[in-house]
This record gives C-alpha cells, sequence and structure tokens, in this order.
C-alpha cells in the first residue's frame, strides 16, 4: 500500500499524539529561544571542503519528509549529490546557464536588485562544499504499477520541506545556500530523475569557509511590523 492517500484508499485516524500542553511562560521562552537560534542562520557562497557525516544530512531529510502535503501525497524528491564528478558537471551547467542569465537573459531590474548581493557566473561553492541536495517537486506521482495520480499544492509543499531541511541542516551546525540557476532542466539528466519531476532547488550544504563572508543586504531583515498584521 501507498504511503501517500491515492484514489479509493481508506483513511484511517488515530487520536491526536504527542500533544503538547505548555504553560504560557513556557511557549514564550521557546519561541524566543528558537528566534535567537533562527537568527544565527545565514546564506553564505564561501563553503569548505571539510566533510560531514552522512548520517547528519540523513537526519535532515527525515525532518523534511515529516511536513505537511496537499493530500498527504509528498510531492517531493531529494537528491543528494556528493560525487565530485556529478558535482561538476552540475556546476558546468549551472554556470552556462548563468551566464546566458547576466548577459541579456535577466531583465535589468533583476540584475540592479542582485547587485548588492554580488552574485555572478562563477558556483565554486558547487564543487567545494561536500554536498548538492537538489530538491525535485513531482508533477504527479506514479504508482509501482506505473498509474499515475494527480498531486496537490507541489510548490507550496515541497517549499515547506525544503524550509524544514534547512532549519533541520542548520539547527544541526551546517550552513546553507539556495541556488537556483533558471532554467534547471539539466538537473533531471545529470541526476536521472524520471520526467514527472521538475527540479526546484539547489541546497549547497557544508560548513563556512574560514573566509566566508555575508552581503550586507542579508542581515536587514523587515520589523515585525512591515512583514505582519494582527486584525
Amino acid at each position: 500500500m501507498s504511503k501517500v492517500f491515492t484514489p479509493g484508499q481508506k483513511y484511517d485516524p488515530i487520536p491526536y499524539p504527542d500533544r503538547q500542553d505548555l504553560s504560557v511562560e513556557e511557549m514564550i521562552k521557546r519561541s524566543a529561544e528558537f528566534y535567537v537560534a533562527i537568527q544565527k542562520r545565514h546564506s553564505t557562497r564561501e563553503f569548505s571542503d571539510t566533510p560531514v557525516a552522512r548520517e547528519v544530512i540523513e537526519n535532515c531529510l527525515k525532518a523534511a519528509g515529516t511536513a505537511p502535503s496537499g493530500a498527504n501525497h509528498q510531492p517531493w524528491h531529494f537528491c543528494v549529490v556528493r560525487d565530485p564528478e556529478i558535482k561538476a558537471k552540475i556546476r558546468v551547467a549551472a554556470e552556462e546557464e548563468e551566464r546566458a542569465f547576466y548577459g541579456g537573459r535577466a531583465a535589468e531590474e533583476w540584475l540592479n536588485a542582485l547587485a548588492p548581493l554580488g552574485t555572478d557566473t562563477e558556483k565554486p561553492f558547487l564543487e567545494t562544499a561536500p554536498y548538492l541536495i537538489i530538491v525535485f517537486a513531482e508533477r504527479y506521482g506514479v504508482l509501482e504499477d506505473g498509474e499515475t495520480f494527480k498531486n496537490y499544492y507541489v510548490n507550496e509543499s515541497t517549499g515547506i520541506a525544503t524550509g524544514f531541511l534547512i532549519n533541520a541542516l542548520h539547527s544541526s551546525g551546517l550552513s546553507t545556500l539556495t541556488h537556483t540557476p533558471n532554467p534547471m532542466k539539466f538537473l533531471n539528466e545529470v541526476c536521472e530523475r524520471p520526467s514527472n519531476e521538475k527540479a526546484f532547488l539547489i541546497l549547497v550544504v557544508g560548513h563556512p569557509a574560514e573566509d566566508a563572508v555575508i552581503p550586507k543586504k542579508s542581515q536587514i531583515k523587515k520589523e515585525l511590523n512591515e512583514m505582519s498584521s494582527f486584525l
């Protein structure tokens, strides 16, 4: 039986498990502690080649897999790349797309928005970092007998799972970078993924280099009153 809810499958609910009955004080304390911890997450483009234990990556992937999804179809696949030859192929293809992007494909407004971040066509981190996690979104599902079924809220579900993954990796002491060369069709071929999957993003994973930097702009976040409203 498939672990996703497909047509005709019986829904067999259980009582809500793992209930947390926390005091207001404890809830405030935990939320504040999480905010302090997540503030320390930064994207960087300078990674070291320091190895990372596979078990760490596996645990973080399992955490990502607990994310909610449309109809519980879990429309994602995480392709973990650590082979140097495959990483090199990804870099070559990604830089080719980036040269086209910076060379005329992108609108001037977009390039102006990227300018303060210091990005360019060179992506050495794709080879230096010990892991690349290629996140694929399943446009539709395929059962073992070849029958297909529709997935729902694919991008939303995959985005939530990716957020879980980034948080889990940060909590494990690792740095990440979300990289989205456009288009990313080459990743299906390089990673040998089926046509029902579409590359969502490349997550670069590892430890920051000793001389790693972050753009100043990334430290400027919206204040609470700028990004939220209470009705």
